[in-house]
């Protein structure tokens, strides 16, 4: 009998922990470490994720929105059945805001700009995706450089989904030349090896308080 999780990647083990940065009755904000899933993975030895290891201490938590595995960052976990309900309902209107730190491959001319590429499902390619504009979701990310490096020829900018497609800032900075560093999806060869992780991280998210009338603004500083 053939082995169902036999096409499936074993992942490595994240040793880092989670970091929660804010306790609410409603909701915890953490610093998601990078290599980490936010929900298991289909293979049984792909337990170790956000929502299992908070369910030990928090077991009522639930997830809301995820991270990819490789990205590091801020995340919001609602505490209760109406919070999840709530901020659900916020991130699916898009009213909260959502910024990303990333070190690409390459010197950004453009102070600012705006992407907008569709993106579609690779399946030639899957867990792949790509441009396309047959086929693809509209998608647009706001980007602002933050800083330059001449002599590793990088860009630090900060990037701001409009929409949340999957993969959606790495292939609209692979497409317009420069790559996140560390990406092993999208980057070239030389954009790969500069870095040894994903250099992608969610630093600021925010969000309507579930039960108060306040505008949560959640920081998380990137450790690269």
């Amino acid at each position: 009998m053939p082995d169902m999780f036999e096409d499936l990647a074993v992942l490595p083990a994240c040793l880092e922990d989670i970091s929660i940065l804010q306790r609410d009755p409603e909701f915890l904000l953490i610093n998601k470490p990078t290599r980490l899933l936010s929900v298991p993975g289909r293979h049984p030895k792909n337990r170790d994720s956000v929502i299992t290891r908070l369910l030990v201490d928090f077991p009522t938590a639930a997830i809301v929105h995820r991270l990819d595995f490789d990205t590091s960052g801020i995340m919001v976990i609602p505490l209760n059945k109406k919070s999840l309900s709530h901020i659900s309902k916020q991130f699916q209107n898009r009213s909260t805001q959502k910024t990303y730190t990333a070190v690409v491959d390459g010197i950004i001319e453009k102070n600012n700009g705006v992407i907008d590429l569709p993106i579609a499902s690779d399946m030639e390619n899957r867990p792949k995706y790509k441009i396309c504009t047959e086929t693809g979701r509209q998608s647009v990310t706001e980007f602002t450089v933050v800083s330059r490096d001449e002599i590793a020829q990088t860009s630090r900018v900060l990037l701001h989904p409009i929409t949340g497609r999957s993969h959606q800032l790495r292939l609209h900075m692979k497409a317009i030349g420069h790559p996140i560093l560390g990406c092993e999806f999208y980057a070239d060869e030389v954009a790969l090896k500069k870095s040894s992780r994903l250099l992608l991280h969610a630093t600021e998210l925010e969000f309507d308080h579930p039960v108060i009338v306040k505008r949560i603004k959640g920081y998380c500083e990137p450790r690269f």
